[in-house]
């Protein structure tokens, strides 16, 4: 998982969808479920079970499955799940953050605790590495028939703060706070958007330059990545 792109977060998850649909599927009904606990079950009005919503179909989560976790959460039957945020060090001190939801705070923390222990890193205390990132919205607009320098025209007038291009996809950043404001102004001026979630972006970023370091960040990621309590993973591991 990318520490600067939501999208790739996105097609990470969708190139595993075959073996993993279960937990993707989980994954994301947790996230609704909470969404629609605290802001409601109407997308028009909660602007965060939107971009979940967004997001469950980006990931080819059916509409069925969606209405029926979001029915079930408005009717309090489903689960409460707390949402908790993880610090720590992978191999060679990188800086790793973890959002999890969970309906048992001890067996994700004593899971997250050997994931890091297991291939070379350690869980930190609060506030460890979030001031190496800072908070943001990305935006994810696919390149494909999108005149660049008109997207970023509309971009730059709606508030967004940049906009750059990455293989087939256009990556629109803005403050956390106007994340909603720019992605409405786009949808309205008819741009389909891919995802609009909020983001941490590493202030600077590390290398790791030996084959063990790396293979052991690259096992912590799918270890994190394969469990159903985490939620996303933000990290200044720059692996090109």
């Amino acid at each position: 998982m990318s520490g600067h792109s939501k999208w790739k977060n996105i097609m990470h998850k969708k190139e595993k969808t075959d073996a993993a649909r279960a937990k993707i599927f989980t994954k994301i009904g947790k996230e609704i479920s909470m969404a629609v606990k605290a802001g409601g079950p109407d997308p028009t009005s909660n602007s965060k079970l939107r971009d979940l919503i967004a997001k469950a179909k980006s990931n080819n989560v059916p509409s069925d499955n969606i209405d029926r976790i979001i029915k079930k959460a408005a009717s309090d039957d489903s689960a409460n799940y707390e949402s908790i945020v993880y610090e720590g060090y992978g191999p060679n001190g990188i800086a790793i953050i973890v959002e999890a939801a969970t309906d048992s705070r001890n067996r994700t923390s004593a899971n997250l605790r050997h994931y890091f222990d297991k291939f070379g890193g350690n869980l930190g205390t609060t506030g460890c590495v979030s001031f190496m990132f800072k908070d943001k919205g990305t935006i994810i607009i696919e390149s494909e028939g999108v005149d660049e320098e008109k997207l970023m025209e509309d971009a730059l007038n709606a508030g967004a703060e940049d906009i750059s291009a990455d293989e087939d996809i256009f990556e629109i950043t803005t403050a956390p706070e106007t994340l909603d404001e720019v992605r409405d102004a786009l949808e309205k001026a008819g741009y389909s958007i891919a995802s609009a979630e909020a983001d941490k972006i590493p202030d600077s970023y590390m290398t790791l330059n030996d084959e063990e370091s790396i293979t052991k960040m690259e096992k912590l990621l799918d270890m994190l990545d394969e469990d159903e309590d985490v939620n996303n993973v933000y990290h200044n591991w720059q692996n090109d």
